[in-house]
């Protein structure tokens, strides 16, 4: 009997929110519990019914004459199709599993796909052999883990021995934890993930004021730390300290925090199936609240978020002030997972029909005003300015005297990106590596966009990869324009830090663009770069970027950034041994062995978004005042 065709099977892996969970090793209390399923070596055992079995045995499965109920085994989980079994906790220790016998000692490594499939046999994955600069990276990843009574909530940002002035390296930054709970949810140890995620959800609630005026509720902390103060009867209490911009460098609020969060929570309800997380009353309360933050009315009139400067990754002065790209892709991403993850309710009926506008709005608006390519310059170049009328083809009024001298030369003649920001009567011409790599991710970008920015990245590989990959915005402010945009910042001098630094983190991202294109797809694709090559079919373009890598990001002691115009230098003040560089280098090879698990990330666009917008647009009739 294949185990593809159990009764159920198909319904449990594609909703798995319709069946309870149980931990055998709750029941089993360290055997191998009579009346279970034994899949590949596994025990899925029965709690309650001790006359039926169902096994594998040299290759053919048996059973007994009575039916068991169904019982499938999907990343540490047992589905079952009643649903009557009590839920204990799904993030039991290890040691409750040694009912496993030592034939099939891998579940975390168990491939859920083929529960799905036709395949005569269940199997798992082959235990991949790791290089020594992954078993180091590991080893490092792990020893930045911070714990909360007795749990695991996160990674610190680094682990530097040589830095005696940790600064905020030492707290659990949302943003910078992303590509270490994608490692460990690869790694098929979700626990620290979910503990990440219900944390962080508790610090929302929080009250927060900065100088008398407290900001939006849903807003999620940028970092926090675990403290220890002192409690009755002379002994100490763990708490929680959340930031939430109050104490950081020219407290800036975090707004990619809660888009950051709503991403990790889908991937990992994607990776290990459990989605009842997601579905507790507390997280889609969670959700609601950063989308309405992010959806309340404004005086603004583009569906962009508008934003000041150091709100996201470059969160330093850095002229991104505005509608910046990188927060826009992050805004699509996110409103496509909480559309995904909504439960339609009537709390949540207006929600998703302003999300649904929105996501079609927010696509229409980057697509046809922050693309550019050589065809687009030309445009620009030729605009007649103080257009006065709804149908003007110069709609921000930009002035062709704002193409920077560089551009002309740099722009190649096929392939383009989309422009770092737009507001009236300004174009911030600068390509930012997150939010160009995360617009593929999402979908926001159209399949012939997302060619196009990897057609820009190889032609430009010196200046965007250079000796060691990828540079966060090119190019870097210089001189008088330096002093002028980042207020003479001696961190952000040219080609440092956020000014043109080269960030090895940034890698894995472009990992996830393995994807349908043109109706063919690359099954051979092998990190934000990585991520994006998935989805895209262009595995060259990944596989070069980490080979550059590991000849000398381990040898430089994992740095958080790089130097110069092509990253030849380990940054001037970079923390060494900083966690989001191992955990991103970690993901790509993860990634690379496993490239299906990018769509954990990736978002497929509903087509009839931008249909129904386009539509819309197209009837409406401009009105005089």
């Amino acid at each position: 009997m294949s185990p593809g065709s159990f009764p159920g099977a198909e319904a449990a892996l594609s909703s798995p929110s319709r069946f309870k969970t149980w931990n055998p090793g709750s029941q089993s209390h360290g055997r191998v519990c009579r009346g279970s399923i034994i899949v590949s070596g596994l025990a899925l055992s029965h709690p309650r019914r001790s006359d039926s079995i169902r096994f594998l045995r040299r290759g053919k499965w048996r059973r007994s004459p009575l039916k068991s109920r169904l019982y499938i085994l999907a990343e540490n989980r047992v589905f079952t199709q009643d649903g009557a079994n009590p839920v204990p906790d799904l993030d039991q220790q290890r040691q409750h599993q040694v009912y496993v016998p030592a034939a099939g000692i891998l579940p975390l490594n168990l491939d859920v796909e083929n529960f799905k499939g036709n395949s005569s046999d269940l199997t798992f994955k082959e235990a991949r052999k790791e290089s020594p600069f992954e078993q180091e990276a590991w080893r490092l990843l792990r020893a930045s883990i911070v714990q909360y009574q007795g749990c695991p909530v996160g990674t610190i940002a680094a682990n530097d021995p040589t830095d005696a002035s940790a600064l905020n390296y030492d707290q659990v930054f949302i943003r910078d934890f992303v590509p270490s709970g994608i490692a460990f949810l690869l790694k098929g140890e979700p626990a620290i993930v979910r503990n990440f995620l219900l944390c962080t959800l508790r610090l929302q609630s929080w009250e927060k004021t900065v100088d008398f005026y407290s900001p939006g509720q849903g807003l999620m902390p940028a970092s926090f730390k675990v403290q220890s103060v002192a409690a009755e009867e002379d002994t100490c209490e763990e708490i929680l300290d959340p930031d939430f911009g109050e104490a950081a460098i020219g407290r800036v609020a975090p707004v990619d925090s809660g888009l950051w969060w709503i991403i990790l929570l889908r991937a990992y309800g994607k990776s290990t199936g459990d989605l009842s997380l997601q579905e507790r009353m507390d997280v889609q309360t969670g959700i609601r609240m950063i989308l309405k933050l992010c959806l309340s009315d404004g005086f603004d009139m583009f569906p962009t978020l508008l934003v000041t400067d150091g709100s996201c990754m470059i969160d330093r002065r850095m002229g991104i002030h505005g509608h910046p790209l990188e927060i826009q892709a992050l805004f699509y991403s996110a409103l496509q997972c909480a559309k995904e993850m909504l439960i339609p309710d009537e709390k949540s009926h207006q929600l998703l029909t302003a999300v649904n506008s929105r996501l079609s709005a927010l696509s229409f608006h980057i697509r046809e005003y922050y693309w550019l390519d050589i065809a687009k310059l030309n445009e620009i170049y030729r605009y007649k300015t103080e257009e006065y009328s709804h149908d003007a083809v110069n709609k921000f009024n930009i002035y062709p005297e704002q193409i920077p001298d560089w551009l002309a030369d740099w722009m190649p003649d096929h392939g383009g990106y989309f422009i770092g920001n737009l507001q009236p009567a300004h174009m911030d011409f600068r390509f930012f590596s997150l939010g160009n790599l995360w617009a593929i991710v999402s979908s926001l970008a159209t399949p012939q966009q997302s060619s196009g920015i990897l057609d820009l990245i190889q032609d430009r590989w010196k200046h965007l990869v250079g000796s060691m990959p990828l540079k966060i915005c090119f190019p870097a402010f210089e001189n008088e324009e330096w002093r002028i945009i980042t207020g003479g910042d001696p961190k952000n001098t040219a080609w440092s830090y956020h000014n043109g630094g080269s960030w090895p983190t940034l890698i894995w991202q472009a990992r996830n663009h393995e994807k349908m294109i043109h109706g063919k797809k690359n099954s051979d694709a092998a990190l934000l770069l990585f991520d994006t090559c998935i989805k895209m079919g262009r595995s060259e373009v990944a596989y070069e970027a980490l080979e550059i890598m590991e000849r000398r990001i381990s040898r430089d002691r994992w740095p958080e950034y790089y130097d110069s115009r092509t990253g030849k230098f380990i940054g001037k003040q970079s923390r060494l041994f900083q966690t989001w560089s191992i955990a991103g280098y970690l993901v790509a090879k993860q990634l690379l062995a496993n490239p299906e698990a990018a769509t954990y990330l990736t978002c497929e666009e509903d087509p009839g978004l931008l249909d129904a917008f386009s539509c819309r647009i197209s009837s409406k009739q401009p009105k005089k005042a």
